[in-house]
């Protein structure tokens, strides 16, 4: 009988674990289920196959991940429910547009979260203040080519992940 593929032997010998591990942390069975699910999902989307000294380590960093993000979707989500909670009757959106909403509520946070605290400051300042740029240096006590810099960084992140994403 052939020996089994490494990402076998590892969900094999330590799902059981990660599902528990997981039910524990979020007191939820289905939630911990479904991240369970999704950790070996992740380990398999990886190019290498996991050769490791510390399988739990390293299936619990990838879980815990995952757990943030869960947590992260259902703030944003909650918010947005208590946010079209306030609109008045009949002009509340349909299922459909809050999923794809939320859906990119979470996409903006995603990108927002990969750039530097600096950088997703001065970004900010930008898109939702309207700062120019000399207010922002000044706000923020650097020069005004850092501040442009980091500018015109965060901007080509939203482009690439923009063009990532497209179909």
């Amino acid at each position: 009988m052939p020996a089994p593929h490494p990402i076998e032997h590892l969900y094999v010998e330590h799902h059981g674990w990660l599902q528990g591990w997981l039910r524990h942390r979020l007191n939820n069975a289905a939630d911990a289920a479904d991240l369970a699910h999704d950790t070996f999902v992740r380990v398999l989307q990886r190019r290498q196959s996991p050769s490791l000294l510390e399988p739990r380590a390293y299936l619990r960093t990838i879980a815990r991940g995952l757990v943030i993000d869960l947590w992260r979707h259902r703030d944003i989500e909650q918010a947005w429910l208590e946010t079209v909670a306030q609109l008045p009757e009949g002009e509340a959106p349909s299922p459909e547009v809050t999923a794809l909403a939320i859906e990119a509520l979470v996409a903006i946070d995603r990108m927002l979260d990969a750039l530097p605290a600096r950088m997703r400051s001065i970004f900010l300042m930008a898109q939702l203040e309207g700062v120019p740029c000399p207010g922002i240096a000044e706000r923020m006590g650097v020069s005004l080519s850092t501040v442009e810099r980091d500018l015109a960084k965060a901007l080509r992140h939203c482009y690439q992940l923009m063009f990532e994403s497209a179909p």
